[in-house]
């Protein structure tokens, strides 16, 4: 970056610029469109690589080349088959074959592949009614409601749950599509630090006290505390008891974002309330996405009917956008049964018990090599800090040469000296396949300089 800085202090950025713009106004803020040049630039492979294959326990990368140091990109013809580390498959679900797949494959032939309209006109099927059914049984809730998309089911619900007046109380680490939310409510945001419960209850004791200075000092329309069960970027798990306790005593309403704990979480998946054993009435607004542990898409808000039945007539997800596609939503039902039990098999018991051990495994071997995680043990997502982004280049090239795609995180989805590598555990991986992307990271963690951690190492082998 400081050799960027002096190259663009000497010279004239040689930047593409378009024709007839004199006037406007620059779409980007000048840290933006340096950094996109001289820093992201140079490691662009890195990022948006395209497969060619279903993202199970290996995916296939087409490979490609830049001559003109990453402006643009060649498709060489090849193709590289790897271990996928990267993609959200926490249970194993997104294999093209299987009762899932099947059933899928049935109902686009039955059905189609879109209904082409919202649900409050023609865009709804026996089927959309049979998935809320059974995921407001799955979650131990009297309802839920299914939406098309996942990033629209936070961004889209939470204006029609707050407003100007209100007061959310949102974790510094929550998502990208909640803070969209937030924004499009107009509702009056305070963050909090990340799964600090004394910092949670010093910002709740005060708003309380105070109420909105905006309008005079007068309370709160409501105050809605906002957290996801396991952070995606730091692989954290909220302290969910801590925060129900909390909103029980200053009597707040809390909203619960599962989109990668549900089904991934708890003895049976059912998430972060599964996990402490809490009662989910306990917890006023469940949400929760379908793109991960069910291999689908979409998403979900569950809680008493009072709740759904208003976000049915106030949803802009549910009235506006198309309908969830019916082969995506029997996926999500047959594999959401199969989860429960309810086919007659473990099939559902066993990938869950596989994905906890294949986390717990995968982690305390990193420990045990000396790098530096984020996250708590049981989490499937694993941050591997790296530091610097000329590392995330470093360490995401090297392992697809070995066969091991992984994704890289850097600024600004993390702070800019806070690089990491996030590997995403599924219940499709092997022991035999986990040992060999141990053994290859162990040994360009060494190559690269990546062993941060100064914990003591466990001397011993981990077991399995």
């Amino acid at each position: 970056m400081i050799l960027g800085y002096i190259n663009q202090l000497l010279f004239v950025p040689k930047v593409a610029k378009e024709e007839n713009r004199d006037g406007y106004v620059t779409l980007y803020d000048a840290f933006e469109s340096f950094y996109s040049r001289y820093v992201y630039r140079r490691v662009r492979d890195c990022w948006n690589r395209p497969i060619c294959s279903v993202p199970g326990d290996e995916v296939t990368l087409k490979d490609r080349v830049t001559k003109d140091y990453g402006w643009s990109f060649q498709f060489t013809g090849t193709e590289t088959r790897c271990l996928n580390l990267g993609s959200y498959n926490y249970l194993g679900f997104a294999d093209a074959k299987g009762p899932c797949a099947e059933q899928s494959e049935k109902t686009a032939r039955e059905m189609g592949l879109a209904l082409t309209s919202s649900r409050v006109e023609l865009g709804t099927t026996q089927l959309h009614l049979d998935l809320e059914r059974l995921t407001a049984r799955y979650l131990g809730v009297e309802d839920a409601i299914v939406f098309g998309m996942g990033f629209a089911t936070n961004a889209l619900n939470l204006p029609a749950l707050i407003s100007p007046g209100c007061l959310v109380l949102s974790d510094e680490k929550n998502h990208a599509s909640i803070i969209l939310g937030l924004r499009l409510s107009g509702a009056t945001t305070k963050v909090f630090k990340h799964n600090n419960m004394r910092d949670l209850e010093r910002v709740l004791r005060h708003n309380v006290v105070h109420g909105n200075p905006k309008a005079g000092g007068k309370p709160w329309k409501k105050i809605l505390i906002l957290v996801e069960g396991v952070f995606s970027m730091e692989g954290s798990i909220v302290r969910l008891p801590e925060i129900i306790a909390l909103k029980k005593k200053y009597k707040a309403y809390l909203y619960l974002d599962e989109a990668h704990s549900i089904g991934a979480m708890g003895p049976n998946g059912g998430g972060a309330v599964d996990y402490f054993g809490v009662d989910p009435n306990d917890v006023d607004i469940l949400m929760g996405t379908f793109t991960k542990s069910f291999g689908s898409a979409g998403g979900y808000i569950a809680g008493s009917k009072r709740l759904i039945d208003y976000l049915r007539t106030n949803s802009h997800a549910h009235c506006y956008a198309s309908s969830m596609s019916p082969p995506i939503a029997q996926q999500i039902y047959t594999s959401m049964s199969m989860i429960m039990g309810l086919d007659g098999t473990d099939i559902g018991r066993q990938k869950i018990n596989q994905l906890a051990r294949n986390t717990r495994y995968f982690r305390r071997r990193l420990a045990q090599m000396g790098v530096i995680t984020y996250g708590h043990e049981d989490s499937p997502v694993v941050p591997m800090l790296v530091y610097l982004f000329s590392k995330i280049g470093a360490v995401v090239r090297t392992l697809t040469t070995r066969h091991i795609a992984v994704v890289g995180v850097g600024f600004p989805a993390t702070p800019i000296m806070e690089g990491r590598i996030r590997y995403c555990l599924s219940a499709a991986h092997t022991k035999e396949q986990l040992d060999n992307a141990l053994d290859v990271i162990d040994e360009i963690s060494d190559t690269l300089g990546l062993k941060y951690s100064r914990k003591p190492r466990e001397p011993n082998p981990i077991e399995y």
